[in-house]
């Protein structure tokens, strides 16, 4: 059966891309499955988009918030009924697990109940006036139009942290999706019409970033860009926003920590950390990637560890007897094995995994097996670099301090755990663990749409996605003064008298 073409959505309309060039959306689990063929757009197309944007913001920002925020309700309630298909849909075309993309469409579903509810609730502040008789306050404007640019691991949370804030303060989007994932945006920005969203609304351009990703974040009409992806993309994406003084949000890498202490429940820190390293097949910004053990349970840890990493169900993720699903593509399975060997070559104890797997009808996917090395120090590269696959690496510590040291000493800073049953420790890693998120006695995975979500250092620029964060991003503040003294007054000249 042929694979079903899909367009780009401008204007409210279905458009091929004035480029008239296509590209292939494969199912990683089987290359020989084609999802679907999507348009490689260009310019041309971006700067149609943008177009479309710019007028539809003029009618969108005057609409009233709660009238934006019924549309988006609706669209939630949609996306519920339609869950379980568009789980499917993210599986065929991304390879994780039934039950974690059934995690990603939830996720969407509650953020946009959470944003819908926002458009009662835009709040702004009053304060006293220095003057007699005059009134002050400061309210959230929109921005305008807004680039987005999304990643492929969570293809509908990720642009559902984006859209869902900024339309609810009344910007317009354009958003290129990842060209590995693009079906999972088009089926979340489908609910959104199907809820009524008015047309140049949300705009989609399919195709790669140096076509149509750079001319989305270099159009002067774009008012601000929002990105998730590589910090190597995010940093140039960074400049090139702050050469033309474009607000930009960065959300990038992580080379996220688990530590174990001694008095921890270690069965439930293996839990944690078999769920935090491979979940999504170790490919989230949050994955822990690195699992530091205090001494006294070290040898407990890695072997109850390793056995169970063993035991574990790797193959396509819409069979649901399988616990982890294949890689996204080629170049991902080549950086695991790079770093594979990295861990070899640096005197890392190879514990178990390290290989790809093609047997048991595997090999048309990019399947790789869950690894694990032990006996790790802190400054080794695969302690060090994001590696985006399932490999993890043990660590051992002679304390919390030590521990805390250890997880700081990365250009990191997006999550971290802490397994302990002491309650002054437990405050004390809050306290110096240098990361956006922190968890205790849970692993580095697991947000929640009301909080926000980001990180220090090299993770980001300091923007946050979900709850209030998002909104801060998506709004700029405007400063209003009312006067009704019938008379001229001068803030600091006439305040004495």
């Amino acid at each position: 059966m042929a694979a079903k073409v899909y367009k780009n959505l401008i204007g409210g309309e279905w458009v091929e891309s004035r480029f008239g060039q296509t590209f292939e959306n494969q199912n990683p689990a089987n290359t020989k499955d084609i999802v679907g063929i999507f348009p490689k757009s260009n310019k041309d197309d971006v700067n149609q988009a943008v177009e479309v944007a710019a007028t539809a913001f003029e009618r969108w920002r005057l609409t009233p918030a709660p009238r934006r925020g019924e549309i988006i309700y609706r669209c939630a309630q949609i996306l519920q009924e339609r869950k379980e298909d568009y789980a499917r849909d993210m599986t065929r075309e991304m390879g994780k697990v039934l039950k974690e993309t059934r995690g990603d469409v939830q996720e969407a579903i509650d953020t946009a109940f959470y944003m819908a509810g926002e458009g009662r609730r835009l709040d702004g502040h009053t304060v006293p006036s220095e003057l007699p008789n005059k009134f002050a306050m400061a309210v959230r404007v929109p921005l305008g139009v807004v680039g987005m640019i999304t990643p492929w691991n969570f293809p509908m949370a990720i642009p559902s942290w984006k859209i869902f804030p900024a339309i609810i303060s009344g910007n317009t989007c354009v958003i290129k999706p990842a060209e590995d994932t693009p079906l999972s945006t088009l089926n979340l920005v489908r609910a959104l019409m199907d809820a009524g969203l008015p047309p140049g609304v949300v705009n989609i351009v399919h195709g790669y970033g140096p076509e149509a990703g750079a001319p989305l974040l270099e159009h002067p009409d774009v008012r601000a860009i929002s990105f998730t992806g590589s910090s190597e993309v995010g940093r140039i994406i960074g400049q090139a926003a702050a050469r033309n003084f474009k607000p930009c949000s960065l959300e990038m890498g992580g080379k996220n920590a688990i530590i174990v202490l001694n008095d921890a429940n270690v069965d439930l820190a293996i839990d944690g950390a078999l769920w935090g390293g491979f979940g999504t097949t170790g490919q989230r910004c949050t994955a822990a990637s690195r699992v530091i053990v205090e001494k006294g349970v070290y040898n407990q840890f890695a072997d109850k560890f390793v056995s169970r990493a063993k035991a574990m169900k790797v193959g396509a993720g819409i069979d649901e007897q399988n616990d982890m699903g294949p890689q996204i593509n080629q170049q991902q399975i080549e950086t695991t094995q790079k770093y594979v060997e990295i861990g070899k070559s640096e005197g890392a104890k190879l514990l178990t995994g390290g290989n790809r797997i093609t047997a048991g009808g595997l090999g048309e996917g990019f399947f790789w097996e869950p690894t694990v090395f032990g006996d790790a120090h802190g400054k080794m590269r695969v302690a060090q670099e994001e590696i985006f696959g399932p490999v993890i690496s043990l660590i051992p510590t002679d304390s919390l301090e030590q521990a805390v040291e250890i997880s700081n000493g990365v250009a990191y800073g997006l999550s971290s755990a802490v397994y302990t049953r002491d309650v002054n420790k437990a405050f004390k890693a809050m306290r110096d663990l240098q990361t956006g998120i922190t968890y205790i006695n849970a692993p580095t995975i697991g947000a929640e749409v009301h909080l926000p979500f980001g990180g220090t250092k090299a993770t980001g620029n300091g923007h946050r996605e979900g709850g209030i964060g998002a909104i801060d991003f998506y709004t700029q503040w405007k400063a209003i003064y009312v006067d009704y003294s019938d008379r001229l007054q001068r803030a600091q000249i006439d305040t004495g008298e």
